[in-house]
């Protein structure tokens, strides 16, 4: 039996695909090489992949009428997850609809002292020439002039051409006592590799020359299985319910992978086939996904990982076309939702050498946290969900271009957008910071509720006053008007998103709040809070205090740290008593399961609510 297919082509680039009736317009925009922002993981609730389609289509799902309106419908307006192609389409793609690769990823880390003594090791060799009257193999004589080696069969390929050729002047690369290439000449300044994050969100990958621990290259861009879903939970329902769900992800993620290599190369001027190795630090639901590793264990009881240990194979195996020989190595993992990025933080920041007490907080969609406190490092995580991304905001984006980054109130209120264009949405770091100064000016309460502008403080100045904007019971907060945003339409802040970054807020608090108490720690006792990741590294301190994210300490101790889990893999990468630290760390961190503790629901509630005053 045969499947009709229909035409689809995509605006302004004009590209098409053929694909079957019934597929969904995500599905063909993919195959079209387009990855569309769907947070939701395309179950048509954030409205996020809109869309204008040209020609006969489906009829509009209860979803799009309730998020586009009947009027944008008629307009041709749909969302891509939920429109099924049922004739030839020509479909307008917004670029606010695509999953932004300009967004700001954070590169940059806390810059500490590196030891370097790499896994990999180049040797160069000057081999005498065979005896007639004392015959040795080749091997034999690499193995008298150096050290035994057991080669890989690779290397025994290589090596008899290579003697011949360079007059017995070759470079042996090795891995512990493994023989895994063998190189004519001297080589050893050509010995790369790579340190990746594998972000829930984003991903950040380091081109290293590993003889002398030189970074050539760093390139970035969004994990493309946000289109998946914008969290782990998502990812992991994607593999439960789906046979090829987990295929999917890691085929998405391998990919892409695959391109950040391709730039580092291209970027460097370096031949992928001198990467000898790859590191990866993630989550552990990423780090599962990434080695092909079913994750659904993780979405129930007791949340239990596929490994704890320090995983090490062939690059080969991930289908990475690096030097045939290439190893790859992923971080160990402490818990469920304490992975490798949490272990690879640790071992950045050297938190367990610290004299005093110590906080490590990574905020992202999964918020890890981990206490050290008179010797013992004690870590738990925390669904903080996506607030802090843009996403399940009304008028929420990621922090790209067009983003409101920053708000000030000075009787009048003022933002910062980046890229210094108009606006066309709100980033996590402006809703931190408008968040904050209403609480400051009193237009919000700290149950989380906008006030109307009848109960309002008197004082409050009437350039804030006429921002309210009431619709039935609720009220909202006026951003920019319509003449002053990119899309001529205005942007609020609705009570709703408010309530978002409550639970996502609250989450964070109510895991330190558990640490601390679990440990017997007043926060006055904190010396230092250490902030890690792309979202941590973008807030403004004393305005994540004043919502209540971080308990009320001096904001000079709260101190940025830069993308942690990339320093600590590249820290793995360089030397081979930091594999060893590791893999220690993995084994005596303690873990906390949050669904395990009785109070944390009443913690989490409490932490819901704002501080009633102060910085």
């Amino acid at each position: 039996m045969t499947h009709r297919k229909f035409k689809v082509t995509f605006q302004p680039t004009g590209r098409t695909v053929h694909v079957e009736a019934g597929t969904r317009l995500i599905d063909a925009a993919a195959a079209a090489g387009f990855t569309l922002d769907a947070p939701c993981g395309g179950s048509g609730t954030c409205g996020k992949c809109k869309v204008r389609v040209h020609g006969a289509h489906c009829p509009p799902s209860e979803s799009e009428i309730r998020l586009l309106g009947a009027d944008a419908i008629a307009h041709g307006h749909r969302l891509a997850c939920d429109t099924q192609v049922t004739a030839a389409l020509v479909v307008d793609i917004p670029e606010r609809s695509l999953l932004d690769n300009r967004a700001q990823i954070l590169t940059g880390d806390s810059q500490g002292d590196l030891t370097l003594n790499p896994r990999i090791q180049k040797h160069f060799l000057s081999l005498a020439p065979a005896q007639r009257e004392a015959a040795a193999s080749d091997l034999e004589l690499l193995v008298q002039t150096f050290k035994p080696l057991t080669p890989r069969l690779s290397a025994l390929q290589a090596l008899p051409g290579c003697l011949r050729k360079n007059n017995g002047q070759i470079t042996a690369v090795t891995v512990g006592n493994d023989l895994i290439g063998i190189e004519g000449g001297d080589t050893r300044s050509a010995l790369y590799g790579v340190a990746f994050d594998i972000g829930t969100t984003t991903l950040v990958g380091t081109l290293i020359r590993l003889s002398d621990g030189t970074e050539l290259a760093v390139a970035a861009r969004m994990n493309p299985q946000t289109s998946f879903g914008d969290d782990v939970v998502t990812r992991i329902l994607k593999c439960r319910a789906d046979a090829h769900g987990l295929a999917a992800l890691q085929d998405a993620v391998i990919g892409a992978i695959r391109a950040l290599l391709t730039e580092l190369g291209a970027t460097a001027g370096i031949d992928l086939h001198k990467v000898y190795e790859v590191v990866f630090a993630g989550n552990t639901t990423m780090q599962e996904i990434l080695l092909g590793i079913d994750p659904s264990a993780l979405g129930e009881l007791p949340f239990q990982p596929a490994f704890r240990e320090t995983v090490t194979g062939r690059a080969v195996e991930l289908g990475l076309a690096l030097h045939p020989e290439a190893q790859f190595t992923v971080f160990p993992q402490v818990g469920g939702f304490v992975g490798g990025d949490t272990v690879a933080g640790i071992l950045a920041t050297r938190m367990d050498h610290f004299g005093e007490t110590v906080l490590l907080v990574d905020i992202g969609t999964n918020g890890e946290i981990v206490l050290f406190h008179q010797g013992q490092l004690t870590a738990t995580s925390v669904a903080a969900g996506p607030a802090f991304e843009g996403a399940r905001i009304v008028n929420g984006m990621r922090g790209a271009a067009g983003a409101i980054e920053k708000f000030t109130f000075d009787g009048d209120m003022h933002w910062s957008v980046i890229g210094g264009s108009r606006p066309v949405g709100l980033c996590g770091t402006g809703l931190i910071d408008l968040t904050a100064e209403l609480l400051r000016t009193g237009l919000l309460d700290p149950t989380g509720r906008i006030l109307p502008v009848e109960e309002v403080p008197a004082q409050t100045p009437q350039s804030l006053r006429k921002r309210l904007v009431t619709d039935g019971a609720e009220t909202h907060f006026l951003m920019a008007t319509a003449d002053e945003t990119a899309s001529g339409k205005p942007l609020l802040l609705y009570q709703r998103d408010i309530r978002e970054l409550q639970l996502a807020n609250g989450a964070i608090r109510a895991g330190i709040n558990i640490l601390l108490r679990q440990a017997g720690v007043e926060p006055e006792q904190l010396g230092q809070v250490l902030l890690a990741g792309a979202f941590g590294n973008y807030i403004r301190r004393h305005n994540a205090k004043r919502i209540g994210m971080f308990p009320p300490i001096p904001t000079e101790r709260i101190q940025f740290v830069g993308n942690a889990a990339s320093f600590g893999a590249k820290r793995l990468l360089l030397a081979e008593s930091e594999r060893m630290r590791a893999a220690e760390l993995g084994r005596k961190v303690r873990h906390i399961d949050l669904s395990l503790d009785p109070e944390f629901q009443m913690e989490f509630g409490g932490a819901m609510l704002f501080p009633e005053s102060g910085e």
